[in-house]
């Protein structure tokens, strides 16, 4: 099990790290960040395998992944 953050600010909701989570622990937060936009939010930590594809894909650097 591993834990994921997110910069929420930075997000810019592209989805990558949502497309790219294969189990499903991404989801877009129902709250607004400071964008405007509905960022990507860490949501089941018990589906996370810590496989980093979506700090990898993530364009703004904003996700960190932690084993």
């Amino acid at each position: 099990m591993a834990k994921i953050t997110i910069e929420k600010d930075r997000c810019k909701a592209c989805e990558f790290c949502i497309i790219y989570c294969k189990k499903g622990a991404i989801k877009l937060d129902k709250k607004l960040n400071k964008r405007g936009v509905h960022p990507a939010v860490f949501i089941d930590p018990d589906k996370c395998t810590g496989c980093v594809m979506c700090a990898i894909i993530c364009p703004e650097c904003c996700i960190e992944v932690f084993k």
